[in-house]
Order: structure tokens, then sequence, then C-alpha cells
């Protein structure tokens, strides 16, 4: 019995990100103007999603972030982005539902996802 309390109170919630499991993806690699997190499923009892850095460039803060879901569309679960924020990372996440999807479903690894993505197209963000 005493174990089985040790392993409850140990058990890691369900829905909990874990940073370790988490691939970061910098502007250079999705074309987006800031770093985003992808994950495998995990534990996790929500649907694939991915969190977007809130600041610009290959700076990973996970206190400043927007969660963006990926189907049935793109769309926004936490946080705010910027219109231009939001319609970049929305473009991107619509091309490369695929292979988020393999990636969270974990029939791929972070190497074949990385080979897999397309980058954003390249244009100027409006000011934030």
């Amino acid at each position: 019995m005493k174990a089985k309390e040790i392993v409850v109170e140990s058990a890691e919630p369900a829905d909990s990100d874990e940073l370790f499991e988490m691939a970061n993806l910098y502007p250079a690699t999705t074309g987006l103007p800031m770093t985003v997190w992808v994950s495998p499923r995990g534990n996790a009892r929500h649907d694939v999603r991915v969190k977007v850095n809130l600041t610009h460039g290959n700076q990973m803060n996970t206190a400043a972030t927007a969660v963006v879901g990926l189907r049935p569309s793109p769309h926004l679960i936490a946080g705010r982005l910027s219109a231009g924020d939001q319609r970049a990372v929305f473009e991107w996440v619509a091309l490369n539902t695929d292979a988020l999807v393999e990636y969270w479903e974990g029939r791929i690894d972070t190497i074949q996802l990385g080979q897999l993505l397309t980058p954003a197209p390249s244009r100027t963000l409006p000011a934030r």
C-alpha cells in the first residue's frame, strides 16, 4: 500500500508538457520570426499542438508563449499573437500539419521531422 502511494504521488499529470521532450525549432528552420516548440504526444490527453514563443528570434521563454492547435484547422488555444504573427504561424502549421501529426503520433523522430518541414514563405511581417 505504501509503495502504491509513492507511485501515485510521483505520477506526472497526463497533460503536462515535459520540456525535455520538446523540440525547439528556430526561425532558420521554420521561416517564422520566432522559436516554436513541438513534442510527441507522450501522456497528453489533448490533440496535437505547438507552442509559439511571443518574442522574435532564437529565444526560448516558456513563460511567454501562445499555444496553437492544428486540427481541424490552425487555431489559437492560449495566449495572444499579433495579427501578422498569427497569420504566419497558422500558414506554417497548415503547410506542415502532416509532418507535425506524424511526430506527435511517434511515427517519426525529431531528425525526420526537421527533414519534412516546409519553411513558411518569407515575407516582411508588420511591426508588432
